[in-house]
């Protein structure tokens, strides 16, 4: 079957509304390690996708997720070892603060409940993100996404602060823009009676364009709004789970301890697992108030799945080749910076990159068109890589965490090459 033909056969019975990547998307069937293979049996390099954390069909975790499978899966209301071993080893993985979890399917619904319980413990209604966040699908949390775009509008009870830009505002005035944005964000929602319920950041400000320094950088920002009697949540769908290589969680990079933590599909190396790690206090009280259950969220061969990821990132040592691949491929990237005047900055921690693509260097001035340009061209040399930031001009490199320094050789030979394609202005 032809890809046109499937696309159109997909059209027709999804809807508009779903969205391909690229101008000629990828028909897929084949995954393994850091490598996927389209169709026609072409191998591409997968330096975007964190879903398939430890590897596209890790041996261990297909053959823990099929062994359950073949025992037994039910809902979560009756008792089964797999559940509580793995929140037992999941939580283990946090500081001891952070104790106790409660198990969605997606991190959109990790989100939905982190907003619950901040609600019911403070009995406020506002939030704070950042300006061009993203945190899920359900109608709480995209009223809370502005990187949906201006057709997707803001819930009356949402504040939203500059993203803390360290390439233009420099370390320290990132750190302090943020702290200023939120104190104003305070202020404003207290002043139209909505209260203060939580600050949701992801810690990586991913969306945003991959902030990641200084270290300490959202202290001041989550200081302000525990003193307003509001919550820190950390979105760690994106940035943890081994992946900033000096730590497990991103959060920790920045010593701070989050009231909640949302965790998503890496969990479960693309089986759908979800999170809400919290502080135990915080459930203690919404649980005095609320009834909740989820159906599928932790069931049996989830909890088997998720317990094989952590088998793997323990055994084959994947947050220690974080770190260190992972500061392999920021000195390369950085090199491409001295070659190639359209590399305004590189950022990132551990297997989490961005590099910021600008048409002036001096002027500092995003280039979203060639960003996308680039995206496309990688697409074309059998690399793949997405983009990020408000102008959409930063190219984010998140690759399953068995990425190799033979992998990032790969990689910036392709970007070097498609950098040189794509030099003149488009």
């Amino acid at each position: 079957m032809s890809d046109e033909t499937l696309i159109a056969r997909r059209e027709k019975v999804l809807g508009p509304a779903y969205r391909l990547f690229y101008d000629r998307p990828l028909y897929l069937v084949r995954g393994q390690g850091a490598r996927v293979w389209d169709a026609e049996g072409r191998a591409y390099l997968d330096a975007y996708n964190n879903v398939p954390s430890v590897g596209h069909c890790h041996p261990n975790v297909v053959a823990a997720l099929a062994e359950q499978a073949a025992a037994l899966n039910t809902h979560t209301r009756y008792l089964h070892d797999n559940v509580v071993d793995y929140a037992e080893r999941l939580v283990a993985t946090f500081p001891a603060p952070l104790s106790q979890v409660m198990f969605t399917c997606t991190g959109s619904e990790a989100n939905d409940l982190a907003l619950r319980v901040a609600r019911s413990v403070t009995g406020a209604q506002g939030i704070i993100v950042t300006a061009n966040a993203y945190h899920g699908v359900t109608a709480a949390l995209a009223e809370i996404s502005p990187s949906l775009g201006p057709a997707n509008p803001l819930g009356a009870h949402v504040r939203v602060v500059p993203a803390p830009d360290s390439y233009r505002l420099g370390a320290e005035g990132a750190e302090r823009a943020l702290t200023q944005g939120v104190k104003d964000a305070v202020r404003s929602l207290q002043a139209a009676g909505h209260g203060v319920a939580a600050f949701l950041c992801d810690t990586v400000f991913a969306s945003d364009g991959v902030f990641t320094d200084p270290v300490g950088l959202p202290a001041g920002a989550v200081a302000a709004v525990r003193a307003a009697g509001g919550l820190f949540i950390a979105d760690e769908v994106q940035s943890g789970l081994a992946r900033p290589g000096g730590s497990m969680w991103a959060f920790e990079r920045h010593g701070l301890i989050p009231d909640l933590v949302t965790l998503g599909k890496p969990l479960g190396d693309g089986h759908p697992i979800a999170a809400l790690v919290a502080q135990p206090q915080y459930l203690e009280e919404f649980g005095r108030k609320t009834r909740y259950f989820n159906t599928f969220g932790g069931n049996p061969v989830s909890a088997a799945v998720g317990r094989a990821v952590l088998d793997v990132i323990a055994e084959e040592g994947l947050q220690e080749n974080a770190r260190r691949v992972g500061a392999a491929l920021r000195a390369a990237l950085q090199g491409l910076a001295a070659r190639h005047e359209v590399v305004g900055d590189v950022r990132g921690a551990g297997l989490y990159a961005a590099v910021e693509l600008v048409s002036d260097r001096a002027a500092k001035t995003p280039d979203g068109a060639r960003a996308l340009r680039m995206v496309g061209a990688l697409r074309e040399a059998g690399v793949l890589v997405g983009s990020c930031g408000a102008a959409a001009n930063c190219l984010k490199i998140r690759p399953p965490l068995c990425f190799s320094e033979a992998d990032v050789e790969e990689l910036v030979a392709a970007l070097d090459r498609c950098m040189t394609q794509i030099a003149a202005p488009a």
